[in-house]
């Protein structure tokens, strides 16, 4: 025989509050500072363990171990400064431009060139795999950007609309055709590679230093002077947010592992971290010298900074033993001997010891017993009583409990008018909470149709109950009109905000808005009101 299921109380997201995770950031502290030989132009974290980087600077991509955040392996075969060096996502490879206009790519174990292209004529400060691993996208000032094909060494798509220097670009990671890039025309360009031309064009304001992607693709952001937008590719790339919390001109941006954080750097020596959710900045670090690039590393351990006096700047997060995946099984004692007998009682086990299971008697809450009793109607009044003090939340659950057993009806029938009052008070008090909305919509309509089926001949003859029915009808009704008005008003900001970014002149245009209807909104309303209660 199984034990008896206790009710399950929903839970509702909590609303968000002020809190942010500055602290976390304030673990990336200790900073170890590597002069390297000129401006450090581009950082890039292996996306395999153990997550070695690459540091572009001057003529050389040197590849560095977070471990012991000295150099491993250093690649030196340009004959000009080099950019962006890139890992590939297997960590086999690294790609890497020049200021010659040449793109070689190398084998990270042996450093051989393995692939080299000549398809730029001016210096190319963009190389990056594509997420399909056998493309390279390049981007360039000679005001181009290519997609590279690897084994056949040739150019699979040529765009070139941008009017200025391309300094960023990438590849989506959902779709390997999905092509984003900045320009310093001031523009953001989405490119189909299938179609191989532009298939949407943002406004940035400024020369675009950086772009990203959010995973999915819906949304796009860009820096690029002393502020950062956000698009909405979806909506034909209108600008959803500028955020302008730099004094000086952004040159870098990433995400964190769960793209839930924005980090950006800047010639104002500030890294600022942002929230996803409201854009508010949680932290800021401040440097030595003005910033050209950083990086995060996959398991957001190791916050790595490039400047352009050279300077290259290592925090790492500092991880407490209870955060690491610690395995103890070289550690515990072996069982029957004294230190395992000694062990104290604070020792977690392991996975593989055998746990003997204790019988406990649970104490169930007295609406839980009358649940286990298939006394619904008393396990409803037990919920609803107001001198327990129960949650809103508990008393939707039992609703919801009731619903499922098919005892809703059961726990309403053969009540009067005084313990008919309890339950049409709570739904007169909590029809229109938009935290229960998604439940209560469903429940309220189940019972006041039960309420309305079995009690009719009550209607009309009890003061108490027909007060609350009309209470619950007018403020029906209020809320009706309420989200009528509500519509209206999106619907006016809507037709303003496509306005705004259509539009090129600053002059405002007149909204003109339909002169009210009272008689049919009224019938309207009526109708909507008569489907939840039909008197």
């Amino acid at each position: 025989m199984t034990d008896f299921q206790r009710l399950v109380i929903k839970k509702y997201p909590k609303v968000q509050t002020g809190y942010t995770n500055e602290y976390y950031w304030k673990k990336f502290k200790n900073p170890i500072l590597i002069k390297e030989h000129g401006p450090i132009n581009s950082i890039y974290f292996s996306p395999v363990e153990p997550h070695n980087f690459a540091v572009t600077s001057s003529a050389r991509v040197q590849i560095y171990s977070p471990v012991t955040h000295t150099v491993k392996k250093t690649i030196s075969r340009f004959t000009d400064i080099a950019y962006s060096g890139h890992i590939r996502s297997d960590g086999q490879l690294l790609v890497a431009g020049d200021a010659t206009g040449l793109i070689q790519m190398f084998d990270l174990n042996s450093r051989a060139i393995l692939r080299t292209f000549r398809e730029h004529s001016k210096p190319v400060h963009v190389t990056k795999f594509s997420s399909n691993k056998t493309q390279i996208l390049s981007a360039s000032d000679d005001k181009t950007v290519k997609l590279l094909d690897i084994p056949g060494q040739s150019v699979l798509n040529n765009f070139d609309e941008h009017k200025d220097y391309v300094r960023t670009a990438l590849v989506s990671q959902d779709n390997s055709n999905i092509i984003l890039s900045g320009s310093y025309d001031h523009t953001v360009k989405l490119w189909d590679a299938r179609e191989n031309k532009c298939s949407l064009t943002m406004d940035h304001g400024a020369p675009v230093e950086s772009v990203l992607l959010y995973p999915g693709g819906g949304l796009a952001v860009s820096v690029g002077g002393n502020y950062m937008k956000i698009w909405d590719i979806l909506a034909g790339g209108r600008a959803l947010k500028t955020l302008s919390n730099h004094q000086k001109t952004i040159t870098c941006v990433t995400f964190d592992n769960s793209c839930t954080k924005i980090l950006t750097g800047s010639l104002d020596h500030h890294v600022k971290i942002y929230d996803v959710q409201d854009f508010n900045v949680e932290h800021s670090l401040k440097y030595e010298s003005p910033i050209l690039s950083l990086g995060l590393s996959p398991d957001d351990t190791h916050l790595v900074v490039g400047m352009a006096s050279g300077l290259l700047s290592i925090r790492q997060r500092i991880v407490h033993s209870e955060e690491m995946a610690f395995d103890r099984e070289s550690t515990m004692p072996f069982p029957g001997t004294y230190n395992y007998f000694m062990r104290g009682a604070a020792t977690k086990p392991k996975h593989t010891d055998l746990k003997v299971e204790k019988s406990r008697r649970v104490n169930l809450k007295n609406y839980d017993r009358y649940l286990k009793t298939f006394r619904y109607g008393q396990a409803l009044d037990a919920v609803l009583d107001s001198s327990k003090n129960h949650n809103t939340v508990v008393v939707i659950s039992m609703l919801e409990e009731l619903i499922n057993r098919e005892g809703l009806k059961i726990a309403l029938a053969g009540r009067d008018d005084v313990t008919l009052e309890p339950i049409v008070k709570f739904i007169m008090r909590n029809i229109i909470n938009p935290n229960y909305t998604e439940l209560l919509v469903d429940v309220t309509n189940i019972i006041l149709g039960l309420l309305l089926d079995m009690y009719i001949h009550v209607i009309g003859q009890s003061v108490i109950v027909d007060e609350l029915f009309s209470k619950i009808q007018t403020k029906v009704r209020s809320e009706l009109k309420f989200e009528r008005k509500i519509y209206q008003t999106l619907g006016a900001m809507d037709m303003i905000f496509s306005s705004a970014t259509t539009a090129r002149s600053t002059k405002s245009l007149p909204i003109k808005t339909k002169p009210k209807a009272n008689d049919t909104e009224d019938e309207t309303i009526n109708q909507e009101e008569n489907m939840i209660i039909d008197q």
